[in-house]
């Protein structure tokens, strides 16, 4: 029950550091995925950027596209408290799984 009331529950304060994390999450990729392919270590799976790796829009297109879902997800909040919750703890945490497998790729190369 403890777990549910962590996922589901959702006031104000709770949704805003979970949108910063996930923010931070999807830029912290966009640095370690620049390193890695700079490096020729690694390769973008996302076909849609795989052509601005390298470039600065790929850092503008991250970050932007970060910005824009929290908004959204704020905005979600509003009305949905309980479903925006729960689609922010899924996103964070994917994040958190591709940051992690990111950056054991440093350590393996």
């Amino acid at each position: 029950m403890a777990i549910r009331q962590l996922l589901t529950q959702g006031n104000r304060k709770k949704i805003i550091y979970l949108l910063i994390i996930l923010v931070c999450l999807v830029v912290l990729d966009g640095v370690i995925t620049e390193y890695l392919i700079n490096g020729g270590n690694a390769s973008e799976a996302n076909p849609f950027l795989e052509s601005l790796v390298g470039e600065p829009g790929f850092m503008i297109l991250k970050s932007a596209g970060a910005l824009f879902c929290a908004f959204v997800l704020f905005d979600v909040h509003r009305r949905f408290p309980g479903t925006a919750m729960v689609v922010t703890w899924i996103a964070v945490a994917g994040y958190f799984a591709i940051v992690v497998w990111n950056t054991s790729l440093i350590f393996l190369t």
